[in-house]
């Protein structure tokens, strides 16, 4: 007879970024890292983005779940800021196996490209933050795995917030792990969903979410302690609904931010949606 498993979620600190926005510091989304786990083993889902951050997240399992083995960390997808920690959790669980899917894989062999890993994470990031040692997944063969008996799976949804992500579904908990794909109370960054068919893509992918019939949705970015429930998946799609609304409406990518900001007043990283702005609105380059 197998297990019940049950998850418990993490969610890291905020990072100071190393850039101001209107003259003060911003600060990174929250992270969330979810731990799924039986009688005996655990399976991980993302890890935060710097070494501090993730030696808190390996305290925090091994008192979440003391003793038992941590068998797999799954990468929903491919942005650093879900994965960069994996070789850090490698010194604390020797025969961790990190998996995500082929797409995903493909997309964390971009992050570590220069032009990404240096003109983008080690420049928010500076100083040593992040991991020296980067570990990839090992792409799955097949998209079921297993933990004491109970089936995982990983769901390719398309282009949300970048492309080729995924969520994992549990079915025997009736749990989503949504990655990216939903976000909490936090800003949702359109900076690669910059058009509107890749917004498109999102919704679709929240749909097939839904679909699921899960009872809990757990937010890749959220408030630490509130509840991961079904209702993160409505708001996120009413979130991309109304970007497109104030797409539609505004004139230039400063009115499209302070539209935003004035629609939800109460999340936390504006970053994001200035980044989303100016994605929408990029510079038009002039023919000489």
């Amino acid at each position: 007879m197998s297990s019940i498993l049950q998850a418990d979620v993490y969610v890291s600190s905020r990072l100071p970024i190393s850039m101001k926005r209107m003259g003060e510091t911003s600060y990174f989304s929250p992270i969330s890292c979810t731990l799924i786990h039986g009688d005996s083993e655990a399976v991980l889902v993302d890890t935060p983005i710097s070494i501090s951050q993730t030696e808190d997240l390996a305290a925090w399992i091994k008192k979440t779940a003391p003793g038992k083995s941590l068998r797999y960390v799954y990468i929903t997808h491919g942005h650093g800021d879900h994965w960069f920690g994996i070789s850090i959790l490698r010194n604390h669980w020797p025969n961790l196996c990190a998996i995500a899917t082929p797409g995903t894989v493909e997309h964390m062999n971009e992050q570590i490209k220069p032009e990404i890993l240096e003109g983008t994470w080690h420049a928010l990031f500076p100083g040593g933050q992040i991991p020296q040692s980067l570990e990839l997944a090992k792409p799955m063969d097949s998209l079921t795995f297993s933990v004491e008996g109970h089936e995982l799976r990983a769901i390719e949804v398309g282009h949300t917030d970048t492309y080729n992500t995924t969520v994992l579904h549990v079915p025997s908990i009736r749990l989503v792990v949504a990655g990216d794909a939903v976000y909490g109370d936090v800003h949702q960054f359109f900076g690669e969903a910059s058009t509107k068919e890749k917004r498109q893509e999102w919704l679709r992918a929240l749909d097939k979410i839904e679909a699921l019939d899960p009872h809990t949705v757990i937010a890749g970015h959220k408030r630490e302690g509130t509840v991961d429930g079904l209702f993160n998946l409505h708001r996120t799609r009413q979130y991309i609904l109304d970007f497109e609304d104030a797409v539609a409406k505004a004139s230039n990518w400063k009115d499209l931010a302070g539209d935003i900001q004035r629609r939800y007043p109460r999340r936390i990283n504006p970053h994001a949606i200035l980044r989303g702005a100016m994605a929408a609105f990029p510079p038009v380059s002039s023919k000489v």
